[in-house]
């Protein structure tokens, strides 16, 4: 399911960053009194009234100017404003209607996105000034008067939001479609991957990093079973992103793996697994997503008979956090196993989908339990009544305990170990969610 997005736009030093600030309740934007210090896009996860959107906060609108950073600014919210369901225009109170503003209302009435025109800094309670209704000139019809610096009236914008916000029902998945997100950094093979999959040139690819911009839909079917491949722009280290409209991209990425049944983590074999591969892999696993980690380039690596076995276990060192994960090594240029990374891609989705009786989820239990008992604390022993199984993708487990605080991390761990070898899961993360005795099991 893709996260809908909101995104804040307006001229420069209107409180966009104030207002995101309030709404996601982190100071993570900059606040200054100096038109273009967001020069950044920042983005944040809010819920309201039971729906999670992406809020966007951005850097200031200066339609006219030629300064280049004004100028990358301006790319940035268009991008912005493109990858958005949801547009708030904010304006400024205080300083009036300007000519900026009305080029930016002309600028966004083309862009066919549902519009939220927003009257910032309004900070007194009670009938509004008489110049707000000046806005009523921009042509977007009704408006919200607030103040983000104290709080007032940010739950009518984001109720107009929640109402703005695309379907449910639009959101429904067919459960017989594998989606496959493809991620990585940039140059690692993705594109070439996924021509080769299909068997033609879909995919403009490119040796320079950054060709791929935004996720690309592409479906294509092998043996009866259907699969929607995602391509993603390469994620590189934030200090490494120079174009501002490739943040977008980032953010592009990680919703894909949002929206993803199955995640493919692309691996460059000739630089191996970087830091920035471990981060896009916990954020796929924090996710719950099924995973495979794909080495790609492996025949342009000198080999002998140990070279696969020590490259996987050098790999799965870095990414000792999702042991769970297949490793396979492929050529996306010549096709190396490619088939062998279809079939894994179905076999994990099928794992992350797997369901276990109670009756047998406890039999493994006990055994578990009679072969290392529960740790114990200061006289104080953990004890295990059941567990049931209550969701896949990622399978969830509640289990039933006396004390919550006696069952340590490592404990977790065996427990899990012991579901793998009993019943697989190869591929997919396992969640479990402790009860004590008089709590309800339920979700």
């Amino acid at each position: 399911m893709s996260t809908p997005v909101v995104a804040i736009l307006g001229r420069p030093n209107v409180g966009k960053s104030s207002f995101f600030n309030y709404v996601t309740g982190k100071r993570i934007a900059i606040v200054e009194d100096t038109p273009g210090v967001t020069r950044d896009r920042i983005y944040e996860k809010v819920e309201w009234r039971g729906r999670t959107f992406t809020l966007i906060d951005t850097g200031g609108l200066e339609p006219t100017s030629q300064d280049t950073i004004l100028v990358q600014m301006r790319r940035q919210a268009e991008a912005a404003a493109d990858l958005a369901d949801v547009v708030l225009f904010m304006v400024d109170a205080q300083a009036g209607m300007t000519a900026s503003d009305r080029e930016i209302a002309t600028m966004l009435r083309k862009i066919q996105k549902k519009l939220i025109l927003v009257v910032n800094k309004v900070d007194n309670i009670g009938e509004p000034p008489a110049d707000v209704y000046d806005f009523y000139n921009l042509g977007l019809g009704d408006f919200f008067t607030i103040s983000s610096t104290h709080g007032l009236g940010l739950g009518e914008v984001l109720d107009a939001v929640y109402d703005a916000l695309p379907p449910v029902e639009e959101e429904e998945e067919d459960e017989e479609l594998i989606r496959v997100a493809i991620v990585g950094k940039p140059n690692a093979g993705k594109s070439s991957l996924i021509n080769k999959i299909l068997g033609e040139e879909r995919v403009i690819v490119s040796n320079i990093a950054g060709t791929t911009r935004d996720a690309i839909d592409t479906y294509t079917e092998k043996d009866g079973q259907r699969f929607c491949f995602i391509d993603t722009a390469g994620m590189r280290k934030r200090g490494k992103i120079t174009d501002n409209i490739e943040r977008y991209s980032t953010m592009r990425s990680l919703t894909a793996i949002d929206r993803s049944d199955v995640v493919v983590i692309m691996v460059d074999a000739q630089d191996g697994v970087t830091e920035q591969d471990t981060k896009i892999a916990g954020y796929a696993h924090n996710q719950g997503k099924a995973i495979v980690v794909a080495v790609n380039k492996w025949d342009l690596i000198e080999k002998d008979t140990k070279t696969m076995d020590q490259f996987r276990t050098a790999v799965m060192e870095k990414f000792n956090f999702m042991m769970y994960a297949p490793v396979v090594f492929i050529s996306a240029l010549t096709g190396q196993r490619v088939v062998k990374l279809y079939d894994t891609i179905v076999k994990v989705s099928q794992e992350a989908s797997k369901r276990v009786s109670t009756g047998m989820l406890n039999d493994v239990l006990t055994e578990a339990i009679t072969a290392v008992q529960p740790p114990s604390d200061k006289g104080k022993r953990l004890k295990l009544y059941y567990m049931t199984q209550i969701k896949v993708k990622p399978p969830t487990f509640v289990i039933k305990c006396n004390k919550k605080d006696l069952f340590h991390y490592s404990y977790q761990r065996y427990i899990e170990n012991q579901l793998r070898k009993s019943f697989g899961f190869e591929g997919t993360p396992i969640l479990f969610k402790l009860r004590e005795k008089d709590e309800n099991d339920t979700e």
